[in-house]
């Protein structure tokens, strides 16, 4: 019998919790690391399930013990909050992370040493006085290839490993990029989307021009935030949707065609709280995890069709992340 999955969860000022028994309880695992950090971002080495990285708010973290044990990789990040790490699919030695204010930093030895990318991000708003770096997102059919994406500077793409960038960001519906994904298609361009506070935006031709989707008419709520796709399937998408940050109420949305139609997934209430993120994993890619920002999780097993509340609720997630246990 196949062992249950670790899930593993990032808080706001509770640490990481992990669940070994796929999702239906949780222990706090913060050993190395003040247990009442802010996590951001967690992320999974693609060929070992147990080597993790947390981004938090005291900089980036290792562990090599599926989450027993975290140390903190000394890097430039120490007293930047971390928002996103990205462990390169391809070249797992590969690091990028993405930081408040807004920076990126690359590895090319698991962390040892990084440098600080040059790209010209905007670095102040109004609202959040210091911009962050939201997404990073490995281009599948660019070797060297990487988006980001910035809150609140839109779109940015390198495509020889963050030597060198430039901004993407002509008909997008907002500056304020939650997400993105691209979806490969046979015979015709790819699409590349990215997830704003007041829309999902598509592109057709590598980002020169954005369309925006105009899905506030169609959904019943105005807030977009995490995207996700079904590991072995780039064609279905999930798409993370509230009234607000963080909201009172949330949704998810699910396509089965790369993004041209949308269906609203029935979940079993109504989430407390804008649907923020997912979790997904190659080893099992019908086993899906998503959450509120608020603190509910959701569990799925037949690749985000139906859903299941699973019981812990915690103060405020960030970031979800399962692996084999």
């Amino acid at each position: 019998m196949a062992r249950d999955p670790f899930v593993f969860v990032g808080t706001l000022g509770q640490g990481i919790f992990r669940s070994d028994d796929g999702g239906l309880s949780f222990v706090r695992k913060s050993v190395g690391m003040n247990f009442e950090c802010d996590v951001r971002a967690l992320a999974v080495h693609p060929q070992n399930p147990r080597l993790l990285y947390a981004g938090t708010n005291e900089g980036l973290y290792r562990s090599d013990d599926a989450g027993e044990h975290w140390a903190r990789l000394d890097s430039p990040m120490n007293h930047l909050v971390t928002w996103c790490v990205l462990v390169d699919p391809r070249r797992p030695d590969v690091l990028f992370a993405g930081t408040r204010p807004a920076r990126i930093f690359r590895s090319t030895d698991a962390g040892r040493n990084w440098v600080q990318l040059d790209v010209t991000i905007a670095q102040h708003c109004d609202n959040l006085v210091y911009n962050r770096v939201t997404t990073l997102l490995p281009d599948p059919n660019v070797f060297d290839g990487l988006w980001a994406g910035i809150e609140i500077d839109g779109v940015w793409r390198s495509s020889d490993l963050g030597e060198t960038w430039s901004r993407h960001n002509a008909g997008l519906s907002s500056l304020d990029i939650h997400s993105m994904v691209i979806v490969p298609r046979d015979g015709a361009s790819r699409r590349i989307f990215a997830s704003t506070n007041n829309d999902l935006n598509v592109s057709t031709d590598e980002g020169r021009m954005w369309q925006p989707q105009s899905l506030q008419a169609k959904f019943e709520l105005p807030y977009f935030r995490g995207t996700a796709q079904k590991s072995d399937d780039a064609s279905v998408l999930l798409l993370g949707n509230g009234d607000a940050p963080p909201g009172r109420v949330g949704a998810l949305w699910r396509s089965s065609d790369g993004g041209v139609t949308w269906r609203k997934a029935q979940l079993p209430c109504v989430p407390n709280s804008t649907i923020w993120g997912f979790a997904v994993h190659p080893a099992d890619p019908d086993r899906i995890y998503t959450y509120s920002v608020s603190g509910e999780l959701y569990g799925s097993v037949d690749g985000g069709i139906e859903w299941e509340k699973l019981p812990r609720e915690f103060g405020e997630i960030r970031a979800v992340l399962w692996t084999p246990a």
